[in-house]
């Protein structure tokens, strides 16, 4: 197993920003590798299950694990069979104003040095606003 955390700062507001990870549907609007989502609910909560697709392929299943609304976590894990990634994501507020976000990746290092350019790529996007 590999561990490997990210980050990114930018000018949208902390709130905006949790808001784009605590619906679901919204994930497609600045997460590139993600075409859809399919989830029996229109907000994260602990124990939520669905699946994530991307641009070509079938859906992955995913397991929301815990959500902390106040402090703007929360963590799931997304993968077939034995083959599966935690992914743990926050949000705060920027010292300098905007807002900076981590994500923490935990699993086989091919898929977790493999998902990363693609993880750098959707944070800084998580952390703009929308064009």
């Amino acid at each position: 197993m590999t561990t490997l955390t990210l980050h990114a700062s930018g000018p949208e507001s902390p709130a905006e920003v949790w808001d784009r990870y605590a619906r679901p549907a919204r994930w497609r609007e600045w997460s590139p590798q993600i075409s859809r989502v399919e989830v029996p609910g229109e907000r994260l909560a602990a124990g939520l299950r669905g699946q994530v697709f991307g641009p070509v392929g079938p859906g992955l299943p995913f397991e929301v694990e815990a959500v902390d609304d106040a402090a703007r976590e929360w963590a799931w894990t997304v993968g077939l069979g034995p083959v599966r990634v935690r992914l743990l994501h926050w949000v705060a507020a920027a010292p300098a104003g905007g807002t900076t976000t981590g994500l923490r990746l935990t699993g086989p290092a091919p898929l977790v040095l493999g998902y990363a350019p693609l993880a750098r790529l959707a944070l800084g996007r998580l952390v703009r606003p929308l064009s």
